[in-house]
């Protein structure tokens, strides 16, 4: 039996294998070892046992593949130490979410790989490593394209009084917040950036709205040139929640900049089920 992870800032999705073939999905809170404590993780894997630990016995885990957001190479060793803990009989590899979305998106191919969901990030992927990437930043100095910075732009845009008025009296109701929330949720609570990416939903349900689609198409049109326009290959895929939900933009926002749509995926973990499907072995 193997365990899958595909971490963002907002969710995990895990998954149970078996040498059977058989899966099972489970979801936790988010995890980044660079937003969060160790003791906040530990609380989140914590909460998975409860939810798994019916369907283990000693022995039964040979590998952990845990693939998330933060996980950079200062913060890899951080991430096996405190998965190695509660999986004391396996094998735990971590990786980032990038490689993650890579091998469940183009499985051994290469071709260039993004993220666009709470955060984002592209690359170009060899069939097997990251060949050559575009550092993200993070919603503070970068992640173009993503839900963070979307719900940033927008609400930025909307108390500037530079969206119409009855859009930012909208976004305000529909949220039950004032100037002085956004402010106090921005700067001084933590996770910030699950905060901007909630906010980024009402594009979603006003993209009929001129104003709203203009925003969502310059969101994606910043990701493009700062991002994939440094890659030589034209073809481009997706995996995350504002990829598959703005799909219709994106494809023509890509169109317009000389590149093509390849696979848009919500989620990677059936395309990581398919790609560590030969790790599975039998267990006694």
């Amino acid at each position: 039996m193997i365990l899958l992870a595909d971490s963002g800032s907002t969710k995990t999705h895990w998954a149970l294998m078996t040498a059977n073939g058989h899966s099972q999905d489970f979801y936790t809170a988010g995890i980044n070892p660079v937003l969060q404590s160790p003791e906040l993780i530990q609380q989140t894997i914590d909460h998975l046992l409860t939810q798994i630990g019916s369907l283990l016995w000693a022995g039964t885990i040979t590998n952990v593949f845990f693939y998330g957001a933060g996980c950079t190479p200062e913060k890899k060793g951080l991430m096996r130490e405190l998965l190695a803990k509660v999986f004391k009989k396996a094998q735990v590899q971590v990786e980032s979410d990038m490689l993650g979305a890579a091998r469940g998106l183009l499985q051994r191919e290469q071709g260039i790989a993004c993220i666009l969901g709470t955060g984002s990030g592209s690359c170009f992927y060899d069939g097997e490593q990251i060949a050559a990437t575009v550092p993200s930043l993070g919603f503070i100095l970068g992640d173009e394209g993503s839900g963070a910075t979307l719900g940033k732009r927008l609400v930025s845009d909307a108390l500037k009084n530079q969206l119409p008025m009855e859009l930012k009296e909208a976004l305000l109701k529909e949220y039950n917040i004032t100037q002085a929330d956004v402010i106090d949720r921005v700067y001084r609570q933590p996770m910030p950036n699950r905060f901007l990416a909630e906010l980024s939903q009402f594009c979603a349900r006003h993209i009929e709205q001129p104003a709203i689609r203009q925003l969502v198409y310059d969101h994606f049109d910043s990701f493009v040139k700062r991002n994939l326009l440094q890659y030589e290959m034209k073809k481009v895929s997706f995996v995350g929640s504002i990829a598959f939900y703005y799909k219709d933009i994106l494809e023509v926002v890509l169109l317009d900049n000389g590149l093509t749509l390849g696979t848009i995926m919500k989620d990677p973990i059936e395309g990581l089920k398919t790609y560590h499907q030969s790790d599975l072995v039998p267990t006694l």
